[in-house]
């Protein structure tokens, strides 16, 4: 262990109006390791991070950078410092090219003082073969999936002599294969002494990579644990302050086997990623959609909702059939989505929670064209309280929950419609753990009141966890069906990759 941490942060304070953030918290990272940041959504992990990066003051406490006292005024002073954060949401601009991207601000310049592409590139393609990237520097970045970006943004990082790297739920978007470039990409980076802070929700991506686990809760530290000298149980007890002992348990869902399917497929077609796609959904019953990034599957929910044009194929619902060319015609037969990006298509973040509950409900709080304040409120608290929404009342902004909450608004939006079939893509991207927890039960519970449901997630533990069948996608088709009370990994996986074809 080196004589001083690359970083100490000391009793760290940080208050906002009516809250503090963060209470006295120490943070501390060594020179060439994978310190993983973990805690609930609200648990200060952002802020903290922000004030390390200088885009947050403390109100009180320490950095030392080296041994060295410091004072981290601005983002610029952190990069000059040699830390460089990757936010979730990546910051490149999309219409530069790969090698312009990475020397924003910082290009190199010719005698006569024009910048120097050649040379740029040539900086760029050294450190885009140091982490094996094939993809030519003069690339548009626009043109590169998640994984490449982020690999651009690591380069970036490096170009900077960066000693010190956040990534901030680097795999929330990456496929499986992506997931593990990535993971061998940090490894790399301890072995070139550079330190990164590794903050996400996925336990086991924490368990494989890190090396100590700092954990966060209600703005305070509770511990930091080597990794080898825990569990992931044991994590998520001091994540949530309780025992945790099982993320997918529940009650016993409600699966009438012989009952007519609420939901039949046949031989939908729909753009270039939905191709013949066939299955159906009992009363009651869970049914997991797995398969990589790109497979077709949030498209198939897109399609059976209206909201993507189908070319051919039929859509049953309690066995009529349904025809959507809107999203409202679905509605109407009894369909809910919540989609992947709940900010983006599911929520309005700057209305109230009432508002955002009620939005698919009109007819139900409407009198005469006009919404009666009265009726929303009832409908909102009704199904708030169900779902053990936590907001102060039903009149704040969405925007301000954190994201477990903001998912369970989207729940409640469609629960109060009693929907014969909901489709859920990605049910708890973003969300903490505790929050993964009473989702999981929401869902089973939903289910247990006869409705059919459909979760698509990249998650495989989450599709293996929840699922009564699992369906497997690969490029647009259905490949494969699993019963979710046996099926592993592997065989979702060898399906999805095309590795097994005879698996069913």
């Amino acid at each position: 262990m080196a004589a001083h941490p690359l970083i100490a942060m000391r009793a760290i304070v940080k208050r906002y109006p009516g809250v503090t953030a963060l209470d006295g918290v120490d943070f501390v990272v060594e020179p060439g390791e994978v310190m993983a940041l973990v805690g609930e959504n609200g648990a200060g992990k952002s802020t903290l991070l922000k004030v390390l990066a200088g885009a947050e003051h403390a109100d009180g406490g320490t950095i030392d950078v080296r041994g060295e006292p410091t004072v981290v005024e601005s983002p610029r002073d952190a990069q000059r410092l040699g830390i460089s954060v990757i936010y979730q949401e990546l910051n490149l601009a999309e219409h530069l090219s790969i090698a312009e991207n990475i020397f924003a601000g910082r290009e190199p310049r010719t005698r006569w003082g024009t910048v120097d592409f050649a040379e740029m590139e040539r900086r760029s393609r050294k450190l885009l073969v140091e982490l094996g990237v094939a993809a030519p520097p003069r690339t548009v970045v626009g043109r590169l999936n998640v994984a490449l970006r982020q690999m651009v943004e690591i380069a970036k990082a490096l170009s900077m002599d960066a000693q010190v790297i956040v990534m901030d739920e680097p795999t929330s978007s990456l496929t499986e294969q992506e997931v593990q470039t990535l993971l061998a990409l940090v490894r790399e980076l301890r072995e070139r002494g550079v330190s990164v802070i590794y903050v996400s929700h996925r336990m086991r991506e924490i368990f494989e990579i890190a090396d100590r686990i700092t954990v966060m809760r209600d703005g305070k530290l509770v511990g930091v644990r080597r990794t080898e000298e825990v569990t992931p149980g044991q994590i998520v007890s001091m994540m949530v302050g309780r025992e945790l002992t099982d993320l997918y348990s529940g009650e016993a869902r409600g699966t009438i086997q012989d009952a007519r399917p609420v939901l039949e497929v046949r031989g939908l077609n729909a753009g270039p990623r939905v191709k013949d796609v066939g299955f159906t959904v009992r009363p009651g019953e869970i049914v997991g959609f797995a398969g990589l990034i790109g497979a077709g599957r949030s498209e198939t929910a897109h399609a059976i909702f209206g909201h993507l044009p189908r070319q051919s194929g039929e859509v049953l619902v309690a066995g009529e059939r349904l025809s959507p060319r809107h999203p409202n015609e679905a509605i109407r037969a009894g369909i809910g989505l919540v989609p992947e990006d709940r900010k983006l298509q599911g929520l309005f973040l700057g209305l109230p929670v009432r508002v955002n509950i009620s939005s698919a409900s009109l007819r139900e709080v409407c009198r005469g064209g006009f919404v009666v304040r009265r009726r929303e409120a009832a409908l909102a608290s009704q199904h708030a309280e169900a779902l053990n929404l936590k907001a102060s009342t039903i009149d704040v902004a969405v925007r301000t929950l954190s994201g477990g909450n903001q998912q369970k608004v989207v729940l409640a939006r469609w629960l109060a419609r009693q929907p014969r079939v909901l489709l859920l893509d990605e049910p708890t991207r973003g969300v903490d753990v505790g929050a993964k927890a009473e989702i999981y039960k929401l869902i089973r519970a939903i289910a247990g009141r006869g409705v059919g449901v459909v979760v698509i997630s990249s998650e495989l533990t989450e599709v293996l966890g929840i699922s009564d069948r699992i369906i497997v996608m690969r490029e647009g088709r259905v490949v494969g069906e699993l019963d979710g009370a046996t099926a592993t990994e592997e065989q979702v996986m060898s399906l999805a990759t095309g590795i097994s074809e005879g698996a069913t």
